[in-house]
């Protein structure tokens, strides 16, 4: 199952976006790919778009079971999840008013 969500991002919040995900792309990679295992996720795609009207964040997730991942990250005593949480809410200003166009999926 493929999950998109889309957010506004505090801009001067846009910084420690970029670096933590280059931390969890880096250093801490194992402690990431050992979560994604628990939470069912397959891959996670996080692309930062700029705007007249902000930074936007878009999230992806190819996971298992949407709920089930969600509610695993959301009660994860892992360190690196604990601060994930903490860097996105930091970073979070609100939903993108964004409209799906077209979402299909083959299964």
């Amino acid at each position: 199952m493929l999950r998109v969500s889309v957010s506004r991002v505090e801009p001067d919040q846009v910084d420690r976006l970029r670096e933590w995900f280059a931390t969890l792309s880096g250093p801490r990679r194992d402690e990431i790919l050992a979560t994604f295992e628990e939470e069912g996720v397959r891959h996670e795609t996080v692309l930062l778009v700029n705007t007249p009207a902000g930074p936007l964040m878009v999230y992806a997730l190819e996971e298992e079971d949407s709920a089930r991942s969600q509610a695993v990250f959301q009660q994860s005593a892992h360190p690196v999840d604990i601060e994930h949480r903490q860097v996105l809410k930091a970073a979070w200003h609100g939903p993108a008013n964004c409209e799906v166009l077209f979402d299909l999926s083959a299964d």
